[in-house]
């Protein structure tokens, strides 16, 4: 079934179906119950696509993330989506498997006017951003969200990283940590800076040195990480506590202790971002910073169909930060 031959069934003109169908005011109340009757009668449903080839919009806007196994991005999508849906919309998304040459060439896909607007999440990789600049240059609708490029100025959505790398550095502190190791991944991502400043803006405020020896750089290579954490473990002056920048390096610390016959939390304590649903079932269960995802994958559809719909273009905030909360639980409790 077609708008033409829903015409012919209704025996009114192509142009007066397609205005009832818009609820358009040229149409009488009559004429449109009848026609949308009818339409239902029939499972007649508009054809998005060509709808928006005649507004000139594609109905569709694009969310670009590092990837799918992981328990922040999921309830992203989710917040992004339940606010599509309110303004029917599609959501198309991209994976760019932490490779920034992928990330490119996907943003160069979707110049040529595929979606209305983009929402992203840089990559580990990303280091260059010109291909984003080339985004906001074509007036593309554009918002990142968590990892984000500080100086390319269109809204961010993000939660404070900072405040909450400090508040989980001092709950180490305060149940026994003297040694704390900071588990970090990209240098390139504003996220993991950010936690690592609140990490040791806490060891200075609680009057405890730094030693950059208990600062481990890991990457994507999980084998690796393994071994930099076993290496950071076995040594003569191990940490006594452990703060994890993200999920799988905590969840790589417990496999590692493990391993060695280390006790959480009594040998060695652990806490980490995370937003997944399994971590009360660790054994011990892990301590989090748990971050609002849903609810900034809401926040940051809502500002992009701003963006798209024209309002408050120029009063729209650059930065909307949304407070992570910490979670305590048994791998940081302080035994007798």
């Amino acid at each position: 079934m077609n708008l033409k031959l829903l015409a012919r069934e209704l025996n009114l003109s192509f142009s007066t179906v397609s205005k009832a169908l818009r609820d358009s005011h040229e149409i009488s109340a009559a004429t449109k119950a009848r026609v949308l009757a009818k339409a239902k009668e029939l499972n007649y449903q508009v054809n998005p696509l060509a709808s928006s080839f005649r507004k000139q919009q594609s109905k569709t806007i694009a969310v670009i993330i590092p990837e799918v196994v992981n328990d922040f991005f999921g309830p992203v999508i989710n917040g992004i989506e339940s606010i599509a849906q309110e303004k029917g919309y599609h959501v198309l998304i991209y994976l760019t498997h932490e490779d920034m040459q992928k990330e490119q060439s996907i943003t160069r896909l979707l110049q040529n006017g595929r979606v209305d607007g983009i929402m992203i999440s840089l990559s580990e990789e990303t280091s260059d951003t010109a291909h984003l600049e080339a985004l906001q240059q074509k007036e593309i609708p554009l918002v990142f969200f968590d990892r984000i490029a500080e100086h390319i100025a269109v809204p961010k959505v993000i939660t404070n990283d900072y405040e909450a790398a400090l508040v989980a550095t001092s709950h180490l502190i305060k149940h026994g940590g003297k040694r704390i190791a900071f588990l970090s991944i990209s240098q390139n991502l504003s996220i993991v800076n950010q936690r690592m400043n609140g990490y040791l803006a806490a060891l200075e405020k609680h009057g405890i040195e730094q030693d950059k020896n208990l600062i481990i750089s890991c990457g994507r290579n999980e084998e690796d990480n393994l071994n930099l954490i076993r290496n950071l473990l076995v040594g003569k002056n191990r940490p006594d506590s452990i703060f994890a920048s993200v999920e799988k390096l905590a969840v790589a610390t417990y496999q590692v202790c493990s391993e060695l016959g280390l006790r959480i939390p009594r040998d060695i304590k652990v806490i980490t971002f995370s937003n997944s649903n399994m971590v009360p079932f660790l054994q011990p269960s892990l301590t989090t910073i748990t971050q609002p995802a849903y609810e900034m994958g809401r926040e940051a559809a809502a500002i992009l169909f701003k963006l798209i719909e024209k309002k408050r273009h120029s009063f729209l905030p650059e930065k909307t930060i949304i407070n992570s909360i910490l979670v305590q639980r048994d791998s940081t409790r302080q035994l007798q």
